[in-house]
C-alpha cells in the first residue's frame, strides 16, 4: 500500500492544532507524567548510600515505562468519538483520503508528543536522579541497559496504546466511555513495566529483543485492525443516530 505523505501530514498538522485547544489533554499528559515520576524521586532521594545496593539488583527506571504506556491511550482515544461529538466527524469522512492515511495521521499526531513528553520527563528524572540523590545512589539506579531499554520500548508502548485506543474510539459513542476502556486497556503494560521495575518479573536481554518483535507487529496489526473497523458508512450512520 502506498501513502500519500502530504495528506497524512495534513491530518497531523489538523490534530495537533485542535490539541493545542483542547485543554483537558494537555493537563492530562501533564498530570500523568508526574505522578509516574514523582513518587519514585522521592523514594530515590530518600535512601542513603548503604541502602543503594539493592537498586543493582532491580530496574526502578523502567517504571517509567507506564507513561508512554499510558498517556497516548487518553488521547489518542478522542480520535474518532471526539469529531462525532464536535459534529465534524461526517465532513471528515467525505474528504478524498483513504482511512489507513486518515488514521495514521491521528495515530502520528498522538505519538509525536507523547513520546517527546515520556522522553523529556525521563531525561527530567536522571538529572533529578544524578544532582541530589546521595552518592552511590545515582550509579546503582542508572544502568546502560535500563536507559536503552527506556528508549527502545517508550515509542513501541506508545504505539500500541494508541492504536488499541483508536480502536476502541471508532466504537465508543462517548469521549469519556473511550476514555475509561482505553487506560484500561492499557493497565495490563503499566502492570508489566512496574512488576519488572519492581523485580518481580525477571528479564534478560533475549526476553527484551524478543517484547520489542512483538510489540512491533502489534503495532502493525493494531493499524490494520483499526483500518478495518473504521467503516465509514457506518460511522456516518451513527453519527446521523
Amino acid at each position: 500500500m502506498t501513502l500519500n505523505p502530504r495528506l497524512v501530514r495534513a491530518v497531523v498538522t489538523k490534530e495537533l492544532r485542535e490539541f493545542r485547544r483542547n485543554r483537558s489533554m494537555v493537563v492530562g499528559m501533564a498530570i500523568i507524567p508526574l505522578i509516574f515520576s514523582v513518587q519514585p524521586l522521592v523514594a530515590v532521594f530518600a535512601l542513603s548510600s548503604s541502602a543503594s545496593e539493592p537498586l543493582r539488583h532491580e530496574h526502578v527506571l523502567l517504571y517509567m515505562l507506564g507513561i508512554p504506556a499510558l498517556v497516548p491511550s487518553l488521547v489518542a482515544s478522542y480520535s474518532v468519538v471526539g469529531e462525532r461529538e464536535q459534529g465534524t466527524l461526517e465532513p471528515l469522512l467525505t474528504t478524498p483520503i483513504r482511512r489507513e492515511e486518515l488514521l495514521l495521521g491521528k495515530a502520528l499526531a498522538t505519538f509525536i508528543p507523547a513520546v517527546i513528553v515520556a522522553y523529556a520527563v525521563f531525561a527530567v528524572f536522571l538529572a533529578c536522579v544524578e544532582l541530589f540523590a546521595q552518592p552511590g545512589v545515582a550509579a546503582a539506579l542508572v544502568r546502560p541497559s535500563d536507559v536503552i531499554a527506556q528508549l527502545v520500548f517508550t515509542p513501541l508502548l506508545a504505539g500500541w496504546s494508541i492504536w488499541v485506543a483508536i480502536v476502541i474510539s471508532t466504537r465508543a459513542n462517548d469521549i469519556r466511555v473511550a476514555q475509561q476502556l482505553s487506560s484500561l486497556a492499557s493497565l495490563p503494560s503499566v502492570a508489566v513495566a512496574i512488576l519488572i521495575a519492581l523485580n518481580v518479573i525477571d528479564v534478560s536481554p533475549l526476553t527484551g529483543v524478543v517484547a520489542a518483535a512483538v510489540l512491533l507487529v502489534l503495532n502493525r496489526v493494531g493499524w490494520r485492525v483499526a483500518s478495518a473497523l473504521f467503516d465509514r458508512e457506518h460511522l456516518i450512520l451513527g453519527t446521523k443516530a
